[in-house]
């Protein structure tokens, strides 16, 4: 068993499964994640046994970046198609099972139920934050650097493969 951060498990029987900290030997340090990743494919493609790398995001950050401006035009909208989008389901869901001539009926009460409580729903929250928060963002966790760890025992030729791989393509003789 292993850890998210890919070392082993250290848990006893009937405790829960706790991060630990990863292990291994640094053998490459990239500035993205893409390079990291294509340090560890180029490890792979060489058969390398990729179960001792490990990549460790260092200096983490969480990155929010603003979308827009939140006005209550759009959190009206926004609600009111959510809530639509849940009344057409819960409407299809009524229809699949009602006995009425009209299939139509429940769909469209649905579809005008969940518009007017998406709208109510929206327009209470936005009012809650009494604009303390006009605007939309979209969050992300990052890292100043990633790091290629290996277990000792594969670390050198790890070191050896990375090092080709910095090179580039051999050249043609």
């Amino acid at each position: 068993m292993t850890t998210p951060f890919g070392g082993p498990a250290r848990t006893a029987p009937g405790l829960p499964n706790l991060p630990t900290p990863p292990t291994g030997w640094p053998v490459g340090s990239y500035a993205t994640y893409a390079e990291a990743q294509r340090a560890v494919d180029h490890l792979a493609d060489s058969d390398f046994p990729v179960r001792d790398v490990t990549i460790v995001g260092v200096d983490l950050m969480l990155v929010e970046r603003v979308i827009g401006r939140l006005t209550w035009g759009r959190v009206l909208v926004s609600g009111a198609a959510s809530g639509a989008w849940f009344g057409l389901f819960v409407g299809l869901l009524l229809s699949l099972f009602s006995s009425g001539n009209n299939p139509l009926g429940p769909i469209l009460v649905g579809l005008a139920s969940g518009l007017l409580f998406g709208l109510i729903f929206a327009a209470v929250g936005y009012g809650a934050t009494r604009g303390r928060r006009d605007f939309t963002s979209a969050s992300q966790m990052v890292a100043g650097r990633y790091d290629v760890l290996c277990q000792p025992r594969n670390a050198e030729k790890a070191r050896e493969l990375l090092a080709k791989l910095a090179m580039g393509p051999n050249p043609a003789t």
